[in-house]
């Protein structure tokens, strides 16, 4: 994991170096598409990924994005009424059995099928109508790391090329180098709180959700943490009830308008004696992790990938092996 993580710098060279006329030709085939509506299919570390495009393809490209349920078409045989739409499909594998169904569906009824995948001979890369190859190589550790980062930066790349973003093309041609900077930053202060814990919110808001939902799911699967990702603003809906002193939160923000909401949390739960971590931002009463400053778009991919760092180091502070998660495979198949 630790070494896998570590390299992800080098796996999004490798995509942003690989056929960028091919990704300006599928942002171009994408504004003649002009969808409807964009539906996501995934699941783990691949689903996040799917909220991270949620984010930047309604926040950049104005389109409704919603995520697909693969139960729909797998278990229920149900085929929706997707015509004009954009199916993305994001998997490490891509044989997913409930994954294909729901491409198989989907395509069935009208859909456009994109698939972000890390194997180029996969089912699903042979099923799409679109493709993007993450390009992060072999990931020998159960626990993805490289390849969703991978994935961000593809969506990124996406949404630059789909709506010919400067800004946007700019900031990812500067990931790499960045993301080597994040590589080296020093989350050690996280580890006192993390140590012994037993449960852990992870918080993020928008475009940092979905590194919320990264960060908490490694906590659980190499660290044995009880873990949950929250929005900001639902932590405040019931789950704000159980934060108290011995239960930690790490609060993940990106310079845009969710930031100040961030920094109010901390402070808040800072005073009620929760043990606040906080990257990304500053709040009196809590512990500062270090973060690169960058455009708030990318900025979930650096956090995330500093976490790993932090992440792998925690799990075998508390005796466990974060390349060999209890019960864990690496490939999923779900139906």
């Amino acid at each position: 994991m630790f070494e896998e993580a570590a390299d992800a710098s080098n796996a999004v060279r490798a995509q942003l170096e690989c056929e960028p006329a091919a990704m300006r030709a599928l942002g171009a085939e994408l504004r003649k598409l002009n969808p409807r509506a964009v539906i996501t299919c995934a699941r783990g570390s691949s689903d996040h990924a799917a909220t991270y495009a949620k984010y930047l393809i309604e926040t950049h490209a104005q389109v409704l994005t919603a995520s697909a349920a693969p139960s729909v078409s797998s278990v229920y045989g149900v085929t929706q009424d997707v015509r004009g739409c954009l199916f993305i499909a994001i998997s490490q594998s891509g044989r997913s059995p409930d994954l294909l169904a729901s491409v198989a569906s989907a395509k069935a009824s009208g859909a456009t099928v994109l698939a972000l995948c890390n194997s180029a001979d996969s089912p699903l890369m042979a099923a799409a109508d679109l493709v993007i190859e993450l390009n992060a190589g072999p990931e020998k550790s159960v626990a993805a790391t490289k390849s969703y980062l991978a994935s961000l930066a593809a969506i990124a790349r996406l949404v630059a090329a789909w709506k010919e973003d400067a800004q946007l093309k700019a900031a990812l041609a500067q990931l790499p180098d960045l993301m080597d900077r994040s590589w080296t930053l020093d989350w050690s202060a996280a580890l006192p709180e993390l140590e012994s814990a037993e449960n852990l919110y992870v918080v993020g808001r928008g475009l940092g959700l979905s590194a919320a939902q990264e960060v908490a799911l490694k906590c659980k699967e190499t660290c044995g943490i009880h873990a949950e990702a929250f929005s900001s603003a639902e932590l405040r809906h019931g789950p704000f009830a159980l934060l108290r002193k011995g239960f930690p939160a790490l609060l993940l923000a990106q310079h845009d308008g969710t930031r100040p909401g961030i920094e109010a949390l901390a402070v808040e739960l800072a005073r009620r004696g929760v043990p606040v971590l906080l990257a990304g931002a500053h709040a009196a009463g809590s512990v500062s992790l270090p973060s690169v400053e960058v455009a708030a778009e990318l900025a979930p991919i650096l956090l995330v990938q500093s976490a790993y760092r932090m992440i792998a180091s925690l799990a075998v502070r508390r005796g466990l092996d974060p390349d060999r998660p209890p019960h864990l495979h690496k490939i999923t198949e779900t139906v």
